[in-house]
């Protein structure tokens, strides 16, 4: 574990860098997430590293359990991500064996928003990929994105689907990938083996 003192919180990390590791994926949710745990590991015995946060503090995540209003400040979720890829970029560079590895964004939900926007102001960010997102939410952000972006979405869930396909719209490299009998949750059966495939191939392609 590590910890990222940022301007306005410290956040706990997770950080895991496989021996010969390509790239370093920074995995990021605005409260609770835990199956991105899921996904960190199956990134990590794809060869990929990585550095798994809270946007939110224990704090704050359990005040948002009833408001919901930090999962959507969008500028603030932003702001923390861009301090933490900050933060990893100059833990990689101090180190021979990782200076120099690319780094991706994996996000869900709002914080899928705060990873485009961050991608956006921070153009070392090689890669994208947001599970059952809200990239709309970052607005004029999208057009200044250059990374590949892989934007995945349950077949379940229309109305996050065409919000993503809006979004692709306004995107340089993206696709969509839809996961039929998904819902934005993924909790069914395979579905969440699907996005962590899906991730690691648009990782170990772009990285």
């Amino acid at each position: 574990m590590i910890t990222l003192k940022l301007e306005d919180a410290e956040l706990p990390g997770d950080l895991a860098i496989p021996d010969g590791a390509t790239g370093v994926v920074l995995i990021t949710h605005g409260g609770g997430g835990p199956r991105n745990r899921t996904v960190a590991d199956g990134l990590n015995a794809a060869g990929l590293g990585t550095l798994l946060i809270d946007l939110l503090t224990e704090r704050e995540d359990q005040l948002d359990r009833v408001t919901a209003a930090l999962r959507f400040d969008i500028e603030l979720l932003t702001l923390r991500l861009i301090g933490a890829i900050d933060q990893l970029t100059e833990g990689l560079e101090s180190a021979p064996h990782t200076a120099g590895l690319p780094i991706g964004l994996f996000s869900a939900g709002t914080s899928a928003a705060a990873a485009l926007a961050a991608a956006a102001a921070r153009p070392r960010i090689a890669a994208v990929v947001s599970r059952g997102g809200r990239p709309d939410l970052a607005g004029p952000s999208l057009p200044r994105v250059r990374a590949p972006v892989l934007l995945i979405v349950g077949g379940r869930a229309p109305e996050v689907r065409h919000l993503n396909e809006q979004a692709k719209k306004s995107l340089d490299i993206s696709e969509v990938h839809v996961i039929s009998g998904a819902t934005h949750l993924f909790e069914e059966p395979g579905a969440l083996e699907e996005v962590t495939t899906q991730a690691a191939d648009w990782f170990n392609r772009y990285l």
